[in-house]
């Protein structure tokens, strides 16, 4: 995975929330764009507060390499990740 095929889910017109599956099975969705940040081997994914979505509470760190997929969710999906 490169950081262009992560910043084709991102800056898509109209944005869709995303999935990101890791290697060792942990996920991490993406409802917003302004949920992750993209540099040249990793990527950080904010996650939100459970009790006020506009702060967050921590943020994950991912390495591009141990990323195995990417794929849009569909609408019924409600979890922020794994």
């Amino acid at each position: 995975m490169t950081f262009l095929d992560i910043l084709n889910y991102v800056y898509a017109q109209p944005f869709r929330p995303f999935r990101i599956q890791m290697v060792g099975g942990r996920t991490f969705d993406v409802r917003h764009p302004e949920m992750i940040r993209v540099g040249n081997t990793t990527v950080h994914v904010f996650a939100p507060s459970p009790e006020d979505d506009r702060v967050y509470e921590r943020v994950h760190l991912l390495g591009l390499s141990l990323i195995e997929s990417i794929e849009y969710l569909d609408a019924s999906v409600t979890r922020e990740g794994s």
